[in-house]
């Protein structure tokens, strides 16, 4: 960590501190703390076999979520020290913000959302500080990890109105349209920077994108172009790596300057200046963002969009909606815990307790533990 930190910069002196004290923590920081205890959750193991594109049995050398998170802090721990922001926060933010997410990446949300819809829905980020807050089930005195409030609200990057109003204090920039800490502002950046590049990554390597689509693409064209002046005929694999290498450098740099020059425009000089402002500060130029919006669409049509992961999409659909069908209609299928879980919940809040409960369920499931409990369910030749 810098010697120094912006004035700007979160401060565990100046923080809410956490709903349970604990007091000192002798030589590690408050901060420090909140990305240990995530990191040891088993919410954080459970990400290795989770996928955002790829289901996880598709392949091992495809990312999961897990090695996305470790991705993103590491942008985001470069991008801090240039800022002279908190490292730690940013870290444990990057390292947690993942933690909520279901089986199968976007089309397990999508699903569950759907199947939650009767009972207020589904977001994962609410589910990712659901986790931190109370389905974490190891210390005596409290429920959940106890995190820091600027680690709790950094996770809660996207909140409905809603639900944020359900939510307290930690929601409450989304009711009064204030913004949360740059740490926050830039852990939520550097998931953007990473998972577009590992997605470029992964969609080559499995043939599902190719060179010469991607180079329609100016961000990628360009970087391209540099990488075949530079070392002519490389292999296909090292031209992958060293362009996506490149677009990273240039997304990480610009928007270090960018943000440099923004903060200096808005003459931010603490915290609350930050928190006042109508729009986050952290972000790209004009130009770059533009670059990096025309990769975001075509990854959307040409690569999550797909046939092969379409067809993998809708199978996953089904896979979440008929497990929660099944444990919806009989709580007894649910492993033991979970029942007596949904038999409390149910008797204070009626059948919104028993779908949370079946929601929690389904979210910390791992694609293949999903998969398995729907042939355990549903395969009569399964005896358990």
């Amino acid at each position: 960590m810098p010697t120094e930190l912006a004035p700007y910069a979160a401060d565990e002196t100046r923080s809410r501190g956490r709903r349970h004290d604990e007091g000192g923590s002798g030589h590690r920081s408050q901060y420090q703390r909140d990305r240990d205890r995530i990191i040891h959750s088993a919410a954080f193991r459970r990400l290795e076999y989770k996928t955002q594109v790829f289901v996880n049995h598709e392949g091992d050398l495809f990312r999961t979520r897990l090695t996305h998170s470790v991705e993103v802090a590491q942008i985001a721990r470069t991008i801090a020290r240039s800022l002279r922001l908190h490292e730690d926060l940013c870290e444990a933010v990057s390292l947690a913000h993942d933690l909520g997410h279901t089986p199968f990446g976007h089309a397990g949300q999508d699903a569950l959302d759907a199947c939650m819809k009767p009972y207020g829905g589904f977001e994962h980020n609410a589910q990712s500080l659901r986790v931190v807050d109370e389905l974490e089930d190891k210390y005596a005195e409290f429920r959940g990890l106890n995190l820091m409030f600027e680690t709790r609200e950094g996770i809660l990057k996207h909140c409905s109105k809603a639900r944020a109003a359900q939510l307290g204090e930690v929601a409450e920039r989304f009711l009064t349209n204030r913004q949360t800490t740059l740490e926050a502002q830039l852990a939520n950046r550097a998931d953007e920077i990473a998972y577009n590049n590992h997605d470029i990554d992964d969609g080559l390597r499995a043939r599902l994108l190719t060179i010469e689509q991607l180079r329609s693409v100016s961000l990628f064209r360009r970087h391209h172009d540099e990488v075949l002046a530079r070392y002519g005929a490389i292999t296909p694999k090292q031209q992958r790596h060293e362009t996506t290498r490149r677009i990273i450098n240039t997304l990480v740099v610009d928007l270090i300057t960018h943000t440099q020059r923004t903060l200096a425009e808005a003459r931010i000089e603490t915290l609350d200046d930050v928190r006042a402002q109508p729009l986050p500060l952290i972000g790209f130029s004009p130009a770059v963002r533009a670059e990096n919006d025309e990769l975001k669409r075509f990854l959307y049509e040409q690569l999550y969009r797909h046939h092969q992961v379409y067809r993998m999409m809708v199978k996953a659909k089904r896979v979440i909606h008929a497990l929660f069908e099944a444990f919806i209609g009989d709580p007894k299928l649910l492993p033991p815990d979970f029942h007596a879980e949904a038999r409390r919940l149910e008797s204070d809040e009626g059948e919104h307790g028993r779908a949370r409960v079946v929601a929690d369920y389904i979210a910390g499931m791992t694609d293949r533990y999903a998969l398995d409990e729907h042939e355990r369910l549903f395969d009569p030749r399964r005896l358990r």
